[in-house]
């Protein structure tokens, strides 16, 4: 492990040396999580996912296409008509 001294720039901006970058696959932009520890701080990778977001009707047809019984499926359909939809219109398969 190779030891370095950097100096904090304006603003609080810190240079990691380009080994380091491209030892960890850190490009312009990389995001990374800055952790207080009792030795000092750990700068480390961080991970960002995207969140996906699901209509309504996806919603609707993830609960019918997941029904495992009849009863289940019952239960799908009473929750479907809360949310104000037509459990016909939703493309999805019975349980058999």
């Amino acid at each position: 492990m190779d030891n370095e001294t950097i100096k904090i720039g304006r603003r609080g901006t810190v240079v990691i040396p380009s080994y380091l970058r491209k030892e960890y696959g850190l490009e312009e932009g990389a995001l990374l999580i800055a952790e207080s520890r009792p030795e000092g701080i750990l700068l480390r990778p961080a991970v960002a996912l995207s969140v996906e977001m699901y209509s309504p009707e996806r919603k609707a047809e993830f609960l019918l296409n997941n029904s495992v019984s009849p009863e289940d499926y019952e239960w799908a359909v009473t929750e479907i008509k809360k949310m104000g939809l037509d459990p016909d219109k939703i493309p999805h398969e019975r349980p058999i």
